[in-house]
């Protein structure tokens, strides 16, 4: 590796071509991404050969994730290094880590997700905030499901903020980006799975779902929008519309705590005696 910066100004041909995946239409046309942060970088290298196109780091950095930098480049991506101005200008943080990714786009078709026959999946329905998209795929990670569903009117999977807040689960489990509502639930629905609405006011009570031993069979949750929840006729297509019970004087949870309450419950129930996984299944 040299020891200096290669690319010091930020009006370079390759550090303009990764400044415009900022924006949607360039991310689309070019299909291609930013991962931001050590955490992203890595799960990008180690996902596949030719995910991680091209990798800017600075000297610094490069030095303290050496590791990284040396599964990059067998990963098959350009590395550059760059000074700390050039990397300020790709990356959308406000205190960039040192290293942005370039990636492929990685999500996966609809009908590949249903030929899995998952058990555990989160369908995000008109999800507009980024943040809660990347937060809600990462609790979807943890919990164990086996796919994530964005619908055709919820934000960019590849939205740089989203990415961030996705930690890495990006790249841990098959997400499908595009999807209308109805297509989503009706092919999960032919596919075994049963369809849960999660709605602050909904009919049954996620306790008395779980008391009366509902829930441990496949199960996608759908998820709606952080201002307004699901449209009725979204929920009309639900086998069952669940609250998560506030036992306490809150007036409510933010959409990606309850996502996190409501696969955390599924994924207990589908381990315990008499789920669709055994207990000791990963």
């Amino acid at each position: 590796m040299p020891a200096t910066p290669e690319l010091i100004s930020p009006r370079s041909a390759r550090v303009s071509a990764a400044r415009r995946l900022a924006r949607r239409n360039f991310r689309g046309k070019d299909r291609l991404f930013l991962a931001e942060g050590p955490q992203a970088v890595r799960e990008a290298a180690v996902y596949g050969k030719g995910t991680l196109v091209e990798l800017f780091a600075t000297v610094d950095a490069a030095e303290r994730y050496a590791d990284i930098v040396g599964e990059a480049h067998e990963a098959g991506a350009r590395v550059h290094l760059a000074d700390e101005d050039v990397i300020a200008d790709i990356s959308t943080t406000v205190t960039p880590q040192g290293l942005v990714g370039v990636c492929r786009f990685i999500d996966t078709p609809f009908e590949d997700i249903l030929k899995a026959r998952p058990k555990l999946v989160a369908v995000l329905a008109n999800v507009r905030d980024p943040g809660n998209a990347g937060t809600v795929l990462r609790c979807a990670d943890a919990a164990g499901a086996e796919a994530v569903v964005l619908t055709d009117a919820s934000v960019d999977l590849y939205n740089p903020k989203a990415v961030r807040a996705s930690v890495g689960s990006l790249f841990h489990l098959p997400v499908a980006v595009g999807v209308p509502v109805e297509e989503a639930v009706a092919g999960l629905k032919d596919a075994g799975v049963r369809i849960l609405a999660a709605d602050g006011a909904g009919a049954d009570d996620l306790d008395d779902e779980l008391d009366k031993g509902t829930m441990g069979g496949p199960t996608a949750w759908v998820f709606g929008n952080e201002a307004w929840g699901l449209p009725e006729e979204t929920r009309a297509l639900a086998d069952a519309v669940v609250r998560v019970p506030i036992h306490g004087k809150a007036e409510s949870l933010n959409l990606a705590t309850a996502a996190a309450v409501c696969l955390y419950a599924s994924a207990r129930a589908q381990r315990a005696s008499g789920g669709c996984r055994s207990v000791t299944e990963s």
